[in-house]
Order: C-alpha cells, then structure tokens, then sequence
C-alpha cells in the first residue's frame, strides 16, 4: 500500500517545518508518506525525529545533511521535495529538486532576488517540474471574501488599493532576533514578509505589478536608534544574560522545550543564534516601509508595513468602478514575550478590541454600505493553513472557485514588487518589473 503513496522529503527542519511533517504523518497519512529529512543540523533533525515517535507514534526518518541532498533523492525517491530553508537557499533545493526528477513546494517567498527568480524559471522550463508556493494567507476567511466580491464584481473594475499592515512588537520583534534582520539572508521584509500582502493583492486584482517606487529605513530597531533613544543594551543575545531578565523585548531559548531543541541545543552544529538583541549591531533589514506601485491593468497602488506597533494587523480599500471594499482585521493588541511564552497584556481588553476589530465594508457607488459576515477560520493564519494543506496533500480537494494554489509565477509576480522596492530604496529611483523578470500575460 505504500508504494501507491506520494512520496515527500523535507529540506530545513526549523520551526515551519513542523506544520508539513505534522498534516503528513497525521491528517493525510493515507495518502502520502514522509521519506526523509535534510537540514544543516542533525540536532534539529533528531528533535524532529523525536518528536514524530513520541506525538505520532511514527519511527524515526532518515536524515541527511544539506550537503547530502542529492544522495537523500537517490536513497529515498520522493516525488516532492518540500523547502522551509533558510529564504535565500530556496532556489538551491527547488531547482537541484527539480533536476534530479522532483516537483517542489516552497515555502514563502519563493526566493529573495530576480537572479535566484530566473534561475528557477530556467530549471522549470527546462525540467517540466512543477513548483507550488504556500501562500497561506490566500486561503484565510477573510482574504478569500474580499477574492469572491472583486470576482463578482461588486466594485466594477478596480482601480486603486491601499494596503496598510503593521506587526506588533511581539511579531516585528522577532523578524530582528532572527537570520531575517540581514537582507542578504531574508530579502528584508519587503520579500520575506511582504511577499504575503503583495500575492493577496496581485491575487485579488489578478494582475501583476509594472512599475514600481519605494522607500524605507531602520527607524525602531537596532543600536543607534536605541542609543538616540537613550537606551543602551550591552549584550547581544537574550537567553542566560541576566541584565536582560526585565527587557520587554528578550526571547529566552531555555524557557521553551521548542526552541531550546530546534535552536538553543542546535547551536553546536548550526551556529546559528535565534534569540540576538533586536537593538544590536548589524542588521541591514528595513521596519518601516513605503511602496507605490502601477499594475499591469492600470491598478495604483500603496502600501505600508511598519514593524513595531502596539497591535498587529491590516487595513485594506480596494476602490472600483462601481464602489469600494474596506477591510480591517486587528490580529493582536498587547502582546509580549514573557518567560520564552507569548502572552497578553490586559486580556479581557485586548480580545474586545480584536473582536470589533474584523470587518469587510462594501460601499456601493449609488447604493447602501454593508456589511459582510466573516466566517471563523480554525488554525493557524486564521485558518488558511488548515484549508491549504488540505489542497496540497489531499487526492481530492475541494474544488476551488478562487484558485488558491500559488504557482511559481504567482511566487515571482509577489516577490519581485519586493526586490524592485528594494532596488529602489537602493538607488532612489522607480523600477521596471519587467526589466527584473518577464512573467507570461495573464
């Protein structure tokens, strides 16, 4: 009976990967099998491993350093090769994946510059691989009520978007304890993190970006901003210093058997530092950024993302020809790192806020405004994930009236409004999509 199961290998074991392994040992076991596990640490490997026994009574996989990929494919055979590496080691895994006779599925953003971008369309030309990438937040309740208005064009023809998220300083923060802060690593927020607002609004419009401005500095984080602040930090990491026990910003490894297994006892093989001050020294990562962008449909477009609020979420209009849509979603108010544990400030008061903080507004040209229900998601991403694994790992899917799944065109079209912002808070002046990566007309 295993033989007729889809078989799937998993490169880079930190914290993401856990939601693969999990829907493909538990959920989807049925129809598909996890063959083998890859990762510059075999400590993050054996905690992974141990976990699978003792959580899903499984036996261990087979683990192979990064520098036995190509060996792990020839032993184990998968037909899928999953990547949660490291972002800029995405294109390594996908299109090695993809030449020895694998499809993949990457996690977002699909890589962090245009060069890595071509050389992924050149191997899936060259192949016939497929790749798929898991934009989540695509399959979220409320992403997918704003799709099914523009598709029933309850606004006309859109014309012009205004996309504001901010992340608080529970989830901000964290992007600058992490491998994140250094651009060459991440692509900064505008590809890491940004990568799920731009795909949500290419997705809803259904077109691609054109041209493009941005700006963007380091204004919260890191050390000088602290010292103009009046504030100095003399440590570099969190965990075991005692003069950070009352910073509000410390994440400690030891306090959480998660990340002391994926991170703190994986230091030894992977050098890796999780918990680094985010009011330390060299990070090259924007928090606050601004883009305006043209689309290929004449669609205008601005967007921000701040890394450091008091509460977390988004705000979205999407204005048409015939009306116009106002989305607002409050994720998290008060938040904060406790003893390695997220908890929340003022409970009580916080979940009011978020409770009248969820709403999808239509505003007719020559009508009455209303109001649309929003149904509740179950899981993480408001319950995206749940519905996405689903599509992935399930023979038979629902059907999809939204199409959902993310190919690697749709990877490109999201990452590269944010490489082009980044060249252009480089150089000052706006940018050609199309000089970065040709994508096919829609």
């Amino acid at each position: 009976m295993s033989n007729t199961k889809k078989r799937y290998a998993l490169v880079g074991t930190g914290g993401r990967a856990q939601m693969f392994i999990d829907a493909i040992l538990r959920e989807y076991a049925e129809w598909n099998e996890l063959v083998a596990l890859c990762d510059l640490s075999q400590t993050r490997m054996d905690w992974h491993n141990q976990r699978i026994a003792d959580v899903h009574n499984a036996a261990p996989l087979p683990t192979y350093h990064a520098d036995d990929f190509d060996r792990m494919v020839a032993e184990t055979k998968p037909d899928v090769v999953i990547v949660t590496s490291m972002d800029s080691t995405h294109h390594i895994y996908i299109c090695r994946a993809m030449e020895l006779g694998c499809d993949a599925i990457s996690e977002k953003p699909m890589t962090i510059d245009d060069a890595k971008a071509r050389q992924i369309f050149e191997t899936i030309e060259r192949t016939g691989q497929k790749l798929r990438v898991t934009f989540n937040y695509r399959y979220a309740p409320q992403a997918t009520a704003v799709r099914e208005l523009i598709m029933n064009g309850v606004i006309g023809s859109p014309k012009a978007v205004d996309f504001e998220w901010v992340l608080d300083t529970r989830h901000g923060a964290d992007y600058f304890r992490r491998w994140h802060r250094e651009k060459d690593k991440s692509g900064g927020l505008l590809v890491h993190k940004a990568t799920h607002h731009f795909d949500l609004i290419n997705w809803w419009i259904a077109s691609y970006p054109k041209r493009v401005f941005a700006m963007g500095d380091l204004q919260f984080y890191g050390r000088k901003n602290a010292e103009a602040r009046g504030e100095h930090y003399d440590y570099d990491r969190y965990t075991g210093v005692e003069a950070a026990a009352d910073d509000p910003f410390a994440l400690r490894l030891d306090d959480n058997p998660s990340l002391r297994g994926l991170y703190l006892e994986a230091e030894k093989d992977s050098g890796y530092l999780r918990d680094r001050n985010v009011f330390g020294d060299n990070i090259s990562a924007e928090d606050t950024m601004s883009v305006t962008a043209r689309y290929r449909n004449g669609v205008i477009l601005t967007y921000s993302l701040v890394a450091y609020s008091p509460w977390e979420g988004y705000r979205v209009a999407v204005t048409g020809d015939k009306g116009r849509i106002e989305v607002e979603l409050i994720e998290a108010v008060g938040r904060t790192f406790v003893t390695g544990q997220e908890e929340s400030l003022a409970e009580t008061e916080a979940e009011e806020v978020i409770s009248r903080g969820k709403h999808i507004w239509v505003f007719p040209m020559h009508g009455t405004p209303y109001n649309v229900p929003i149904e509740e998601g179950v899981g993480g991403h408001g319950g995206g994930d749940r519905v996405m694994l689903e599509q992935i790992f399930h023979p038979n899917p629902p059907e999809d009236p939204f199409h959902r799944a993310a190919s690697h065109i749709d990877g490109a079209s999201s990452i590269l409004m944010g490489i082009a912002a980044n060249k252009s808070i480089a150089t000052g002046q706006a940018v050609e999509v199309d000089e970065l990566l040709k994508l096919p007309e829609q």
